[in-house]
């Protein structure tokens, strides 16, 4: 991988994702949702580390969806170069349509509408595998947010077949915590692209991720306990109506 070469931990956490869910096979062909964030810069490096090294031979390649039509894309197209895959680019106004929608939830329906340009692009193409970018933090954040917002306990999966688009979602940094990601990314000195989102940093995941690192320092497994809790969930657990 060039100068890049992620370290020990990472790639065992990242294969340990990838064995326990069986999220990668031989022949497929595998889309990265880049973003030009830490989290999807790192799982670029990861899976091209992986798909150099694995028995079970796969093919990789990266798509990022911009909301600046002239925004300059070059260093994420070297980083992409330099771990050898290719780098497609799509241009949406997503920004625009969240002010003209007065969208009251920007971030989820950015994350969603760039989630489904991407799966309808990986479908054009001929792809079978999505790869996105979320970690630990972000699948602990989310039970929390569902719980308190909706009164249910669920986050999003580790894979996840989308009928739809005939896609497998598949997310390999399931396992890391963002932190270990935050200081990967450091070491390894990979091009993180600054968000120019005005909604960044004033959201509801915001608030729970303060909520989270409060409960942490008198509750320091509740990462973990989350994960377990969400690995085992059982019908014995739920209360039953009695009518």
């Amino acid at each position: 991988m060039g100068k890049y070469l992620v370290s020990s931990s990472i790639a065992k956490d990242v294969g340990r994702a990838v064995g326990n869910f069986s999220m990668l096979h031989e022949g497929d062909n595998v889309l990265i949702g880049l973003s030009g964030g830490k989290d999807s810069l790192l799982l670029a490096l990861v899976l091209a580390e992986l798909c150099s090294r694995s028995p079970a031979k796969f093919s990789l390649s990266a798509c990022i969806v911009t909301m600046e039509e002239r925004a300059d894309i070059a260093p994420l197209q070297r980083f992409c170069e330099s771990i050898g895959i290719t780098l497609n680019i799509i241009f949406h106004p997503i920004l625009d349509i969240i002010v003209k929608r007065d969208e009251r939830s920007p971030c989820s329906f950015c994350a969603n509408m760039r989630r489904g340009i991407l799966s309808g692009y990986a479908q054009k193409n001929n792809y079978n595998v999505l790869a996105l970018g979320h970690n630990l933090d972000d699948a602990v954040e989310t039970a929390y947010i569902n719980l308190f917002r909706a009164g249910r306990f669920k986050s999003f999966k580790p894979k996840f077949y989308q009928d739809r688009t005939n896609l497998w979602l598949i997310r390999p940094l399931i396992y890391m915590r963002e932190s270990r990601i935050i200081s990967e990314v450091a070491r390894l000195g990979l091009p993180v692209q600054v968000s120019s989102c005005p909604y960044a940093g004033n959201t509801e995941r915001q608030k729970i991720k303060e909520f989270l690192k409060k409960m942490s320092s008198s509750v320091p497994d509740i990462y973990s306990n989350t994960l377990n809790a969400l690995k085992n969930l059982s019908d014995n657990d739920k209360w039953e109506n009695v009518l």
